[in-house]
């Protein structure tokens, strides 16, 4: 059986069981219930840093999908392109995931209807080296048992939209099993480390990065535009994953949805601040949405 090991365990996050589903369960003890959240969620956006700046912000959309779903059969997972350079999306279309939690299984059938609708190809190699998913994963084994993933990278060209209208189309065919769509990416990555700082360097330039530059694209995301949350990101820079929030939100509109929730937003430079460390001149940004 085709099996893909972890290969940022330990580094983005624990390594052992034990202390990976301890820090899940504190992230998750941070994560409040929410009273606001529409009755039935069908997508969300979530950052994929390591977990010790991000992994607050992906349990509350993970806490927030249990919250109103106590069953879910498959998460399909659209993953940011680090590391893969093919036009298509590329499929993990067979086997099992391992993480520390365990072995986490491919959703085959759905796997094989979205590479028979064309709007993607099987290429397993592509995810080798490509974290954006694997930081998802062990949230889905520690709150929904059983439940089966479809790992998809997705390039941030217009075969991100065509994904994600397809995948909602054969999602909606199916009335017998629940299925999320996750977009992974994180926002604005602002500073001379990351040789970007159209604003200079300092406070106020970190500020903006946060403040302007990220809301744009959460702003395009609450309002359910992923074409345009391409074009943002392509002009401002200020994603890292476009493609695979776009394909979240556009097959969250496709299933019938109008409107999004923010749950939170923050950046690494708050994020160290919040740890006693000194301010910084570089931050890359988060946000938890649901749909």
């Amino acid at each position: 059986m085709q099996t893909r090991k972890a290969i940022v365990a330990g580094q983005f996050y624990p390594g052992r069981h034990d202390s990976c589903a301890g820090e899940i369960s504190e992230y998750l003890e941070q994560s409040s219930p929410s009273e606001s959240l529409p009755e039935t969620l069908i997508a969300g956006i979530v950052p994929h840093a390591g977990w010790a700046f991000s992994g607050r912000l992906a349990a509350m959309v993970f806490s927030a999908i249990k919250q109103q779903h106590e069953k879910v059969h498959t998460f399909v997972i659209f993953g940011a392109a680090h590391s893969y350079f093919g036009q298509s999306p590329a499929v993990y279309d067979r086997g099992n995931w391992i993480t520390p939690l365990g072995e986490v299984a491919i959703d085959e059938e759905l796997a094989g209807a979205v590479l028979e609708s064309g709007s993607a190809v099987s290429d397993p190699a592509a995810h080798r080296s490509e974290h954006s998913i694997e930081v998802q994963v062990p949230f889905i084994q520690y709150l929904f048992a059983g439940a089966k993933i479809l790992p998809i990278i997705v390039p941030p060209g217009e075969q991100s939209l065509a994904l994600g209208k397809s995948i909602g189309e054969i999602i909606s065919a199916d009335e017998h099993r629940k299925f999320i769509c996750i977009g992974s990416t994180d926002l604005t990555h602002y500073g001379p480390r990351y040789g970007f700082t159209p604003m200079g360097t300092g406070a106020d330039a970190v500020r903006w990065a946060s403040r302007v530059n990220d809301q744009r694209f959460i702003d395009l995301a609450l309002k359910l535009e992923p074409e345009a949350m391409l074009t943002s990101a392509a002009e401002n820079c200020n994603a890292c994953g476009p493609g695979a929030a776009a394909a979240a939100v556009a097959a969250a509109k496709k299933l019938g949805k109008t409107e999004a929730l923010l749950l939170a937003h923050t950046n690494s430079n708050e994020v160290m601040l919040l740890s006693g460390a000194a301010p910084g001149t570089d931050s890359v940004g988060y946000a938890a949405i649901v749909f």
